[in-house]
Parts: C-alpha cells; sequence; structure tokens
C-alpha cells in the first residue's frame, strides 16, 4: 500500500509542479506583453516620446485619409466584376 501512496504523492507533485511553473510563465508573458505594449496606448505628437512616423518627429503633424478614400491606383472595392456581381441577383 505503501508504494501505491508514494505513487500518488510522486504524481500529485509532479502535477502541481506543472501547473505551477505554467503560470509563473503565463504571468511572465502577460506582464512582458503588458509592459511592451504600454508606450503603444501614449498620446502621439508634438511632445511626446512617442514617434510613428519620421514626419512626426521633424514637427508635422501624422494626416490619416478618410475611410472613404481609395488606397492605390485602383479602389479593389469598385472594380467593375465585383460591381457586376453584386447588381446580378442570386438564382
Amino acid at each position: 500500500m505503501s508504494g501505491f501512496q508514494s505513487l500518488l504523492r510522486g504524481a500529485a507533485g509532479t502535477v502541481s509542479g506543472l501547473l505551477i511553473s505554467s503560470a509563473v510563465l503565463l504571468l511572465v508573458f502577460a506582464g512582458f506583453c503588458v509592459v511592451m505594449m504600454a508606450p503603444k496606448l501614449r498620446r502621439s505628437g508634438g511632445r511626446s516620446r512617442v514617434v510613428r512616423s519620421l514626419d512626426e518627429a521633424l514637427g508635422q503633424p501624422q494626416r490619416y485619409l478618410p475611410p472613404d478614400a481609395p488606397r492605390g491606383p485602383a479602389d479593389q472595392l469598385r472594380t467593375p466584376e465585383l460591381l457586376e456581381a453584386h447588381t446580378r441577383k442570386p438564382a
């Protein structure tokens, strides 16, 4: 009977060791992610230490495109093929 108890105690120790090491690794990973993401959440511009582009580093504010602006030489969401497929009714 003592052999079974020592086997059970060893299995419980192994499982608890795995759980504790997994929890520690998870906490270290979560802490690293929080620390590395914190600078990205600060305001950008003028006197901030966060620089997102060279223009912003030189003092010019960042200008963003409006949501409906075309993104390049062709607007891929409004091609003739897609417009034709959209106008056709499904059978």
